[in-house]
């Protein structure tokens, strides 16, 4: 008859538990995947110093980059490293810098620039197409008697002529004709009432949410807005193809012969191409206008507009200022530094490498303020060779995402069997989310 031993059936147990143990615990810790790299966003430390244009102190200026023209930098995502295709003119979102004050004032005739953009938007018209006629009624013919009755900006109408839509847009923004303002708002709103609900609801769509109108030719001083509304509204207008023919074509004379005088030209010796130049008691001289620095193949141009300026010496003096500092400012931006450092990897058991830009890119331009805030992509890592690629940085440069492949500046290696099994608890943490 066999006894029963308590101490026999407890050495077993723990025998067989430390089989089991040593069965599980060494291939879960010696086989089992690592823990990965904890991250840490980093800044780059080659960041481009900021050039300060120079904008006048009185009023309310802004300047916004229009374009970014030629691309010499690799695009790393092309098969074979193919060159990048030159970036096309198109309106930034990369407010460039602002003068002055901060509240709206009155904006003078850059509300019929305004007028212009909502009447295509809801009348589309191709550029160096005419587009539909309209016979201009009474209500046309007296606002041209009122407005020069007024000493006001006029272009001479008659009863009953036809005017094509490209040509009433010539007499507004070439002639700065108001009473084609109203003409303009009437024909394509049914109003100049319903034609101030859509220019309002269009300028808050458009991002301008501290410029107001409340006439269609900025008369009133209640149209009013702030320099960095109005430098997009000079940029939507630059990128208009429409009021980019018409302000590059000059019309000499329009319907009857009537010659109309360019009233936007101002400073093109400076590389300044004038938008709309107007001038009103409460106002003063309001420039809505964009400037060009040229080197060798390579262009940069932004939007501006000088709100509140107290005369046409002083606006002068102001514009080429401005187009001094830029030409001085405006340069080839490394936007992505190669070797910039842009995350830190430190894995668990203490190895550290930085995730840095593996291809550099660059863009002419502006650095007249600090960059967006950088976009980091990055694989879970947890070894990795230097040089291998972990992901990808991105920002913003002149209205364009410009993005490289990040890679490891260092090795991030293997722990070794005797940190695994000193260190349970992330690997098998690690084995566990792999699951």
């Amino acid at each position: 008859m066999s006894r029963f031993r308590p101490g026999r059936v407890l050495g077993i147990s723990v025998g067989t538990l430390v089989i089991l143990m040593i069965g599980v615990y060494g291939p879960a810790t010696l086989l089992g995947p690592l823990p990965s790299a904890t991250v840490t966003v980093t800044a780059p430390t080659s960041a481009v110093p900021a050039s300060t244009p120079v904008l006048p102190a009185a009023g309310s200026s802004g300047l916004l980059a229009v374009t970014a023209v030629d691309d010499t930098a690799t695009d790393d995502t092309a098969t074979g490293g193919d060159a990048a295709e030159p970036a096309p003119a198109t309106l930034g979102v990369d407010t460039i810098a602002i003068g002055g004050g901060n509240d709206p004032v009155p904006m003078a005739s850059a509300a019929k620039i305004i007028t212009a953009l909502v009447v295509l938007d809801a009348k589309p018209l191709a550029a160096g197409e005419p587009g539909p006629a309209y016979s201009l009624v009474t209500a046309d013919y007296q606002d041209y008697l009122d407005y020069t009755a007024q000493d006001a900006r006029t272009v001479i109408v008659f009863p009953g002529e036809s005017w094509t839509e490209r040509e009433m847009l010539q007499a507004m923004i070439l002639g700065s004709s108001n009473n084609h303002a109203d003409t303009l708002a009437r024909w394509a709103f049914g109003s100049v009432e319903a034609y101030l609900t859509a220019a309002n609801a269009w300028l808050a769509a458009n991002g301008m949410p501290n410029t107001t109108v409340v006439d269609a030719n900025g008369l009133l001083d209640g149209s009013a807005g702030t320099g960095t509304d109005l430098a997009r509204v000079a940029g939507l207008a630059a990128t208009n193809p429409v009021i980019a023919d018409i302000i590059a074509q000059p019309a000499s004379a329009l319907v009857g012969q009537r010659g109309v005088r360019n009233t936007t030209e101002y400073l093109p010796e400076e590389g300044i191409t004038g938008i709309s130049r107007s001038y009103t008691d409460s106002g003063g001289v309001c420039f809505l206008f964009t400037g060009t620095v040229v080197a060798g193949e390579k262009a940069f141009t932004f939007a501006g507009a000088f709100l509140g300026e107290p005369d046409y010496d002083t606006l002068t003096a102001d514009l080429t200022a401005l187009m001094a500092s830029a030409r001085a400012g405006v340069t080839e931006l490394p936007i992505l530094a190669e070797g910039d450092g842009y995350a830190t990897l430190t894995t668990a058991w203490g190895d550290s490498a930085d995730a840095v830009v593996a291809t550099p890119k660059t863009r002419f331009g502006w650095q007249a303020a600090a960059g967006t805030d950088p976009v980091v992509t990055l694989d879970d890592v947890t070894t990795g060779r230097a040089g291998a690629k972990i992901g990808r940085v991105t920002v913003d440069a002149f209205g364009e995402s410009v993005s490289s492949t990040l890679e490891l500046d260092t090795s991030l290696t293997d722990p070794g069997p005797g940190w695994r099994l000193l260190h349970p608890v992330p690997v098998v943490s690690a084995l566990v989310a792999s699951w």
